[in-house]
């Protein structure tokens, strides 16, 4: 198959095609997708959503009720959700004692600030890096920023670049710089950019990824490294 460049647009377009269109399955609001984030281990969007759901039926989210619950109880709420249900339930206690004290209980009022000084903010939780403030700033329609999966910002580094660096931050910053050249910094397109790219690497675009099956593979500069029987070029 011919190797044809295309922009990260039309790549977006054939991967929408391919997947549909994804939404996304976590609570937008800053201080509730932290909580979300917490409910699950290991982190999944599976395990997430069921120790969320257990938290909103039995105790509630927001902090008042969290600090009221009591760690025996929060604790029994978030086995639905995985391992360490102990140590979750103290670090959603953790979370909303800040967000009370810290913050009068309104994170998102306290993130109107420029980019960087909301990451700092946002960094300070436990278990929220930049890629996790990121997509909170992002999907909280606070500032359009390139936000990409933190578990797979291989996808456009592998489709412009032809590999994804040794080093993860490495990596990080180019599909940031892709991005931020070729995506429109609005809302709608960046959060766009984020589902299809997630779905993507979770899907096909793997540490092992499925090329035969692609629906950009003409346009992957690792693709096109590729041989016929799937294996790197020398």
């Amino acid at each position: 198959m011919p190797y044809e460049s295309l922009p990260i647009a039309e790549v977006l377009d054939r991967l929408e095609v391919f997947h549909g269109a994804p939404e996304a399955r976590w609570p937008v609001d800053p201080y509730e997708f932290i909580v979300w984030w917490h409910c699950g281990y290991p982190q999944s969007e599976e395990r997430c959503a069921r120790g969320w759901q257990a938290l909103k039926a039995q105790i509630g989210v927001q902090p008042p009720e969290i600090l009221q619950a009591g760690e025996a109880r929060l604790t029994a709420a978030l086995k639905a959700g995985g391992m360490v249900p102990e140590l979750r339930a103290f670090r959603l206690q953790e979370v909303a004692q800040r967000v009370l004290k810290e913050f009068d209980g309104d994170l998102r009022r306290a993130l109107a600030r420029p980019d960087q000084d909301a990451r700092k903010i946002l960094k300070r939780f436990h278990g929220i890096a930049d890629p996790g403030a990121d997509r909170i700033l992002l999907f909280a329609r606070i500032a359009p920023v390139a936000a990409v999966p933190s578990n797979c910002p291989q996808v456009l580094v592998r489709i412009v670049h032809g590999a994804e660096r040794e080093n993860y931050g490495v990596t990080y910053r180019e599909a940031q710089e892709i991005i931020e050249a070729e995506v429109p910094r609005d809302f709608h397109a960046r959060q766009r950019a984020y589902l299809l790219l997630k779905t993507h690497g979770q899907q096909l675009c793997k540490s092992k990824p499925q090329c035969e099956r692609c629906p950009v593979r003409s346009a992957c500069s690792y693709a096109a490294g590729l041989d016929r029987g799937g294996r790197r070029k020398p």
